[in-house]
């Protein structure tokens, strides 16, 4: 009987684990920000954290569960 494979490995779902978590990173820098009054304008929803940083957070995660979906260990 063949011995079953996986077509990932440790290291590859340990690479997706990361992603996931700096995903969940971006989404948590993007959040706040909001007024409790709908009549009140609050400039906070555009601060740099918001607009540059949780993105490319975001970004970075996406990029690392690409690489983590494409990575193959060398055999040899």
């Amino acid at each position: 009987m063949k011995e079953q494979t996986f077509v990932f490995t440790k290291t590859n779902y340990l690479l997706m684990a990361a992603g996931v978590i700096l995903m969940i990173f971006g989404y948590i820098l993007m959040q706040g920000g909001g007024s409790d009054n709908p009549e009140v304008f609050n400039p906070e929803i555009f601060s740099a954290r918001r607009i540059t940083w949780a993105p490319m957070v975001l970004l970075s995660g996406l990029l690392v569960e690409v690489v983590a979906i494409m990575y193959r260990p060398k055999n040899g």
